[in-house]
């Protein structure tokens, strides 16, 4: 099936031609992000894949739909991106990854706790200037901290098995027990209170209409005063502005992103000789207590190679008429006031 591959990088096309060998479908690599003004691209395509930054509003699927698309195969397990009533407007099946490495992103979100705990950006940056001095690296023990976990789908409950190995105590908050973590001795509550008792907080639900801007200004104030907080979501999960005015206050003590409101004009490019335009990410850079990477949580060999395979497959399935129904997306469901958590989170 001819594919158009938007938002294609390096790895995208090692991937997806190993992934592809046997299949062989007629795969379009495009390095541009899709927009309204690249749908025009994918004309002839039945199938379009795209990545999490591409934007599939309604004016884009029109445009894709008139050029001939009937697939959209999302290399992601998010699909906050897509507007899923235009779709079923439409007439487009959605596909998606459902879960792709769970232990890449866990791992990641582990790595920069223990990054911006023990100030390791900072010292590495020191060391090479010859700077052997210790003054302002000091951090903190993790054995006996509280961690609270937003989200305990997949890669939720990873991160209590890793943090419950370090002798963290482990508080979570989901509208739905996973038993692997219940069986670690994980202790369920609200969001609030969650809040108000740990040390760290990490999120890990999916962006859905109850859980944009989870952590606002009024979260912030129920937070313990220099808590840590982590970001592997989604960006809009966090009010950046308000996040930003509680790192000022010293009311969040450390901060940890490797997604952004607004990454979209950001993220997955080399933005290394133009000027920074986005003044709240710009902002956010000054301070030392802040560590970003630019959503690579899931970027692993095995991530990248399961997504591929199974978007591939994704692909494959449609054509035959015999998609796996655990990868179609359908109209997310939520209740009001509620923190909705799949179980691909």
């Amino acid at each position: 099936m001819k594919t158009a591959l938007f938002n294609a990088h390096v790895y995208d096309r090692e991937s997806f031609g190993e992934a592809n060998q046997q299949a062989g479908h007629e795969l379009h690599f495009l390095d541009v992000t899709l927009s309204e003004r690249t749908a025009t691209l994918a004309a002839g395509c039945p199938a379009v894949c795209t990545f999490v930054n591409d934007r599939l509003d309604a004016r884009v699927l029109d445009t894709l739909h008139a050029g001939g698309t009937r697939l959209l195969a999302l290399r992601s397990a998010g699909f906050n991106h897509v507007d899923l009533e235009a779709a079923e407007r439409l007439g487009l099946t959605v596909a998606r990854v459902p879960a792709y490495s769970p232990h890449a992103v866990a791992e990641h979100t582990v790595a920069l706790m223990m990054t911006l705990n023990r100030k390791i950006h900072r010292a590495y940056n020191r060391v090479r200037e010859q700077n052997f001095a210790l003054d302002g690296l000091m951090g903190f023990d993790f054995h006996g901290k509280t961690v609270g976990i937003v989200g305990t789908g997949r890669i939720g409950a990873v991160v209590a098995k890793i943090v419950t190995g370090f002798g963290c105590r482990v508080l979570a908050a989901d509208p739905v027990a996973n038993p692997d973590c219940v069986a670690l001795g994980v202790e369920y509550t609200t969001v609030r209170e969650l809040l108000a008792r740990a040390d760290i907080v990490t999120l890990h639900c999916p962006l859905m209409p109850a859980t944009r801007h989870l952590i606002d200004a009024d979260a912030v104030a129920s937070m313990k005063p220099g808590v840590m907080l982590v970001n592997t979501s989604r960006g809009a999960v966090i009010d950046t502005k308000a996040v930003i005015l509680a790192l000022k206050s010293g009311r969040i003590g450390a901060l940890a992103l490797d997604v952004y409101e607004e990454e979209g004009d950001l993220f997955f490019r080399n933005l290394s000789e133009q000027v920074l335009t986005d003044d709240v990410f710009a902002r956010l850079l000054t301070f030392p207590n802040v560590l970003i990477t630019a959503h690579q949580a899931f970027f692993t060999r095995e991530a990248v190679r399961n997504i591929a395979e199974t978007t591939v497959a994704n692909i494959t399935g449609f054509e035959r008429g015999t998609i796996n129904p655990e990868n179609l997306v359908t109209r997310a469901k939520w209740s009001p006031g509620v923190t909705p958590v799949s179980p691909s989170a």
